[in-house]
């Protein structure tokens, strides 16, 4: 069955920390590229061989910013990518009677959501758009951002069981944590205030989005540009 975009090829991505599965409909993807590194090489040697598929539509789920720097590669291949949010995915792996409460979304059930979405007059609101330089400024302090929570996370596990002795380095380098957190809010404060406040405002008016929620959104989401405040509503999963 052909799309909109006039191909039957449909990709699914399942993209983790570390590497990227990748699965077909209405045609074989080299078993070699089914697995590949979550790196530069990895990004280039998929989007070669899926540019030569030429697929309607290029599916993956958001995955804290996991599969950004791919997204654009692909993209840049001329490949049509949506980024959908992972609730999507699993409302539509459970109707498919694809998952157990705690299972992983796999590639081929993305591609199989892939079939469908791209059959759907608005598909074109879940296809991200290129991003400019300034959208990928700010999700590289979304990025570091979430690496210092990480950290902070795990300086805090470590003085609960911290002996004395070693306390006041556990504490110092919390302080620094601290600290470099607050200069990255600020920062991504001030790029959202200049590059895309009337975007963070809309954002804020939604109950439970704050300035660095927008900000985490707006880096993410660049499709969101492109919405009403219903549909953002919907994209993000909270309620108009």
């Amino acid at each position: 069955m052909k799309t909109m975009s006039g191909s039957s090829v449909m990709v699914g991505i399942d993209v983790a920390s570390a590497h990227v599965d990748g699965a077909c409909l209405g045609a074989a993807l080299p078993a070699e590229l089914a697995h590949v590194s979550n790196d530069a090489d990895g990004h280039s040697a998929l989007a070669d061989a899926l540019a030569k598929l030429r697929p309607g539509l290029v599916l993956m789920e958001a995955t804290g910013g996991y599969e950004a720097a791919l997204a654009c590669t692909l993209q840049a291949a001329g490949l049509r990518v949506a980024v959908i949010n992972p609730r999507m995915a699993r409302d539509f792996a459970r109707a498919m009677q694809r998952l157990a409460k705690t299972d992983r979304i796999d590639a081929a059930t993305l591609a199989a959501f892939a079939a469908v979405l791209a059959q759907r007059p608005d598909c074109e609101r879940f296809v991200r758009p290129l991003s400019e330089p300034e959208q990928q400024d700010l999700a590289a302090l979304v990025t570091r951002r979430r690496q210092l929570v990480a950290m902070q996370l795990s300086e805090r596990q470590r003085l609960r069981l911290a002996r004395p002795v070693t306390r006041p380095s556990i504490d110092a380098l919390l302080e620094a944590i601290a600290r470099q957190l607050d200069d990255v809010d600020a920062e991504m404060v001030s790029h959202v205030e200049q590059h895309h406040a009337m975007m963070a405002k809309l954002l804020q008016s939604v109950a439970g989005i704050g300035r660095v929620a927008a900000a985490t959104l707006i880096a993410e989401l660049p499709e969101l540009g492109r919405l009403n405040r219903r549909q953002i509503c919907a994209l993000v999963g909270v309620a108009p």
